[in-house]
């Protein structure tokens, strides 16, 4: 019995994040779910899971620390919001204003953000994996990173270029994304433009000092080289997916 509710509790978190309880505003909370309509309320560590508060007024409000996953806010006002350490797991926030908001910390996974305005929104330490629709204004080159990284783990290869794309039209010098898109390139069976990644990480980390990395992309190299002939047996089997997963926390290290 015990074993069942551990379990249990384990997939829960897994499905909407708990957050420990704070002492809740209830009069301010009530008043949103009733009118939508909650301006610099102090709606501090609500209870908001699935609520549907499409197009909700809350300008400036203070959530810091509320459970509002799987809630609906889409077309919702949030601007000057401060949604800190907020869980916002699944949320989807299509089409809202979120400028100037603080969103530092907050549990951003699997939400849906396409169309939401974040100029100028505080997103230090946010957790991105997993967004739709992820506009191009927001995130740095290390969570395109981390995101491409996610990706390639689960086996999604074109998603995971596209990250890394993204990653390096903000920094170009990144050897560390070009060593991950080679690989996932390579899984994709194109192979001309792994082979160009791979030794373009070889070229950045030997210019950087960094030899681990530049001993890595040369063996990466080899090993497309190797993977191209079929005919030939492979030592160890799998695909690159597996040795990102192997490397991952080692490419983690070179990034830095």
């Amino acid at each position: 019995m015990k074993l069942r509710i551990l379990l249990a509790l384990t997939l829960l978190s897994s499905i909407a994040p708990i957050v420990p309880a704070t002492a809740e505003n209830i009069q301010h909370t009530q008043q949103l779910l009733a009118t939508r309509q909650c301006p610099n309320c102090d709606l501090s560590g609500a209870g908001l899971v699935l609520a549907n508060l499409a197009g909700a007024n809350l300008k400036g409000a203070n959530l810091s620390g509320a459970n509002l996953s799987r809630a609906n806010l889409s077309g919702a006002d949030l601007s000057g919001a401060n949604l800190s350490g907020t869980s916002l797991f699944g949320v989807n926030l299509t089409g809202a204003n979120l400028n100037g908001a603080n969103l530092s910390g907050a549990d951003l996974r699997s939400a849906f953000l396409s169309g939401a305005n974040l100029l100028t929104a505080n997103l230090t330490g946010a957790q991105l994996l997993g967004v739709q629709g992820m506009p191009d204004n927001i995130g740095t080159a290390e969570d395109f990173y981390r995101l491409g990284v996610f990706e390639a783990r689960a086996g999604n290869y074109r998603n995971a270029v596209d990250y890394y794309d993204r990653a390096l039209n903000l920094k170009p010098d990144l050897a560390a994304v070009y060593f991950a898109r080679s690989m996932s390139r390579a899984d994709l069976g194109d192979f001309a433009g792994a082979s160009v990644d791979a030794q373009r990480a070889q070229q950045l980390f030997a210019t950087q000092g960094n030899p681990e990395g530049e001993e890595l992309s040369k063996e990466l190299g080899k090993a497309i080289v190797a993977r191209q002939k079929p005919t030939e047996p492979r030592k160890g089997g799998g695909d690159f997916g597996s040795l990102l997963g192997s490397l991952g926390s080692v490419l983690l290290r070179l990034l830095f």
